[in-house]
């Protein structure tokens, strides 16, 4: 994109605070110019390994070191992933997200039994995404030959509330494992967060990340945190649905050809609200009664929802064309047993530090 504008984050805030019909029609012009407005991706999230990450992420309710009511599961068998694909794909989603609550990718028989993942649900022809951590570049190659389509990797918030939420990884680290990504033909799936007592300003730089990416990532997905009881910021109230659109509007505007994602959040949002989000640009949701491990509408709702909308739901590869998948003996890159040095940074969070210490009471 040579003709990439570059954003200030006084124009982004101007832009977010417009008047709200000026505002939804800008998006909604833009996102017709790039997308068909009544077409809007069906996702399904699977949560291949649940809970006991090592992270602080203070909107997490997988850290262990909170307590909470997840309850740590070992990684699903490749069976019962093609299984859930397979009701996912009889129920209209064309995509399927695969996360595992880890810090990082470790080369071994557990990543090995991923790749297994992403080549069985890749030959049933449908988009598979997978979340797993910060990643390197040889294994993002090894996904990328298993049929990987996308690799979501948030970015979370601006680089400056970054360090309020999270205190044990770096920001600079979800920049090189996407960009570790870009050195693949993997598509690139980033976004972030919005309620966890950010401002405005912090909203618009996490966009300006975003749309400075060259090129821009693939698919935007547009979180409002659900509080969760024994996470540092359990006790925050919901985001209004006009922060919502506002965010999604924004999105639509700095990202014109992404995949904007209306993702966690939607059971606090009615038909109506979420009808302005795909007016405002959104283009997908995810399926299912969880996200992970946080409550989703039901798929019957949406069937309903998109009846009522006129909207369709996206076929498989209509936007990026079918990954191939390359079996493991004919694999050029194999696992190196490589130790990545991710960083682990010196601050400390103190309401993190509080909601570990009440754990451990």
């Amino acid at each position: 994109m040579d003709n990439q504008k570059k954003w200030t984050r006084d124009e982004v805030v101007a832009l977010y605070n417009k008047p709200m019909m000026e505002l939804l029609y800008e998006a909604a012009t833009i996102h017709r110019q790039h997308h068909d407005p009544n077409k809007v991706q069906v996702s399904t999230l699977i949560s291949i390994k649940t809970g006991g990450c090592p992270e602080d992420c203070a909107y997490c309710p997988q850290a262990a070191r909170y307590h909470t009511n997840v309850k740590a599961e070992a990684l699903m068998e490749v069976e019962q992933v093609v299984a859930q694909g397979l009701q996912a794909k009889a129920a209209g989603s064309s995509r399927i997200c695969m996360g595992a609550a880890w810090r990082n990718v470790k080369d071994g028989p557990e990543f090995d039994q991923v790749l297994e993942m992403v080549r069985s649900l890749n030959k049933m022809d449908i988009e598979v995404c997978c979340t797993l951590g910060m990643i390197t570049e040889n294994q993002a190659q090894r996904l990328s030959e298993a049929g990987l389509y996308a690799y979501n990797h948030n970015i979370d918030s601006s680089e400056d509330y970054y360090e309020e939420i999270i205190s044990t990884r770096g920001y600079q680290d979800r920049l090189q494992t996407i960009e570790n990504v870009r050195k693949t033909n993997i598509t690139v799936c980033s976004g972030g967060i919005i309620g966890m007592g950010e401002r405005i300003e912090n909203r618009a730089d996490m966009l300006i990340t975003l749309s400075s990416m060259t090129p821009q990532p693939e698919s935007v997905p547009i979180n409002a945190l659900v509080p969760v009881e024994g996470t540092p910021i359990g006790e925050l109230e919901p985001v209004s649905i006009w922060e919502m659109v506002r965010m999604i509007a924004t999105a639509r505007i700095l990202l014109p050809k992404t995949q904007v994602r209306l993702s966690a959040g939607r059971t606090n949002m009615s038909r109506e609200g979420q009808a302005l989000c795909f007016f405002a640009g959104a283009n997908s949701i995810f399926a299912g009664d969880k996200l992970l491990t946080t409550p989703n509408p039901d798929v019957n709702e949406d069937l309903k929802m998109f009846e009522e909308l006129g909207l369709v739901p996206q076929q498989p590869f209509e936007k990026h064309k079918q990954p191939k998948t390359i079996e493991v003996e004919e694999s050029r890159f194999h696992g190196l047993g490589e130790k990545p040095r991710w960083s682990r940074p010196k601050h400390t969070i103190q309401r993190n530090i509080d909601a570990q210490q009440k754990n451990n009471k």
